[in-house]
């Protein structure tokens, strides 16, 4: 429980910062975001990204202009190995926090938490890379994942820059 409350806090204090990875990108969204109709900051965002190889487009709405990144979401659901003894699955769980944290702290994700349920889907983990394929590599690099107490599912995911949760 105390696992699950801790990723909870971190993905509400983390979950609504950028963490793109290239540090001038970074600054453009900052840009961006203070300023959403200046489409020359708008543009070079856009053209940086495509340059580091993400999927992205623009458009305008009245006196706004959005530009749109793809982003993969990827649930985490029950796997099929889920008979670990309660040591274990402590040890797997706290390596999966790790996993988490690292992959956040290196900007490979934006938003990571738990379902509050107990479904079939575990959690959900939003990361910010240039291809599903890099995604679905990073996810399956999880303790859990390689024990098979959880298993990988991924979706690309449209979102515009600069967007938060409210």
């Amino acid at each position: 429980m105390k696992g699950i409350i801790t990723v909870l806090i971190l993905a509400l204090l983390l979950g609504c910062k950028d963490s793109h990875k290239n540090e001038t990108s970074k600054n453009e969204v900052k840009e961006a975001e203070k300023d959403s109709v200046e489409v020359p900051g708008i543009k070079n965002l856009e053209d940086q990204l495509k340059k580091d190889g993400y999927q992205t487009f623009s458009y305008k709405d009245g006196d706004t202009t959005y530009l749109m990144q793809q982003y993969y979401v990827v649930f985490l659901k029950s796997g099929p190995n889920r008979s670990q003894d309660s040591t274990e699955a402590a040890e797997l769980q706290e390596k999966h926090l790790a996993h988490l944290s690292r992959l956040y702290n290196e900007g490979y994700t934006s938003l990571t938490g738990p379902m509050g349920d107990d479904g079939k889907i575990r959690g959900i983990v939003v990361f910010n890379t240039p291809t599903q394929k890099e995604a679905d590599s990073l996810a399956r690099l999880d303790p859990m994942v390689k024990a098979g107490r959880l298993e990988v599912e991924v979706h690309p995911w449209w979102v515009a820059k600069g967007g938060k949760l409210n």
